[in-house]
């Protein structure tokens, strides 16, 4: 049976106490054939030093500081697989996560994409996840407008799909991963495959969505990326377009509340643009 090349990519920045546990689950996978490629973004801690340990099993790419998003893209620009598999520096994989996601793509050639079901433990101990983050599977788009349901930890991507749609957009401070899911799910299926095979950690004080404000406003420049495209069709633009006008609503009414007027009412005409 074939057996594609996977290349793992795992992004990080001062995480010298959680990377090692990340490197260890790869290592422990059923699934043999694959690349690891890591790419310390900078660190200013001992990750430098945890990684020496992993010098003969790894690609190790270290960069200046710039975020996740071109952390991501420089090791998805060394890579050699067929697929990319994204792991954050603080998860872990369960370790048949690679051979259930193979088995998947095999019995599925025509499919590009697909996740995980995943455990999440907030300091050390396990929570379910809200109602607003059940994952769907299949033509997603409508679900991935509201917030980021596509896990980067659980997720595989065929290489082409990148060629096709681009990488992380390197200006998001964050939330570049809720535009890049908007930039794949009007082109490809993104499947689920119901099993829990990540656990995924939160509660870190340093979190995108703890350090970095105003998140909507993020989403509301993916949002606008993707109707500026013009690639969505008529049911899709419609479907983001209230969705803008609901986030937008939303934010300038924050602004204004705050006095903050100019600033508001741009947000609140924003969506007039694209009607």
């Amino acid at each position: 049976m074939k057996q594609p090349l996977i290349s793992i990519i795992i992004p990080v920045y001062n995480r010298s106490e959680t990377v090692g546990a990340a490197i260890e689950s790869v290592l422990e996978q059923t699934y043999r054939h694959y690349e690891i490629i890591i790419v310390d973004d900078g660190s200013t801690d001992a990750t430098a030093e945890a990684l020496k340990a992993y010098a003969d099993r790894a690609t190790v790419i270290t960069r200046e500081h710039s975020g996740p998003s071109a952390a991501r893209n420089s090791g998805i620009g060394a890579s050699h697989g067929e697929y990319i598999a994204l792991l954050d520096s603080d998860d872990i994989w369960l370790p048949k996560k690679l051979e259930t996601q193979v088995s998947f793509f095999l019995e599925h050639p025509e499919i590009k994409v697909c996740q995980t079901e995943e455990i999440w433990l907030r300091n050390g101990v396990r929570v379910n996840p809200m109602k607003k983050h059940k994952k769907h599977s299949g033509w997603i788009f409508k679900q991935c407008l509201p917030l980021c349901i596509v896990s980067p930890s659980a997720v595989m991507v065929h290489k082409s799909v990148f060629q096709h749609v681009g990488l992380f957009d390197e200006t998001m401070q964050a939330c570049e991963d809720y535009d890049l899911w908007l930039r794949i799910a009007p082109h490809y299926a993104i499947y689920l495959i119901e099993e829990p095979l990540i656990v995924k950690h939160g509660g870190h004080p340093d979190q995108q969505s703890r350090t970095v404000p105003n998140l909507d406003k993020l989403r509301i420049k993916a949002l606008c990326k993707i109707l500026e495209e013009g690639a969505l069709s008529t049911d899709l633009r419609t479907a983001a377009h209230h969705e803008l006008e609901k986030k937008c609503r939303i934010y300038g009414n924050g602004c204004l509340k705050h006095g903050k007027e100019t600033e508001g009412n741009h947000y609140k005409q924003l969506p007039g643009r694209y009607a």
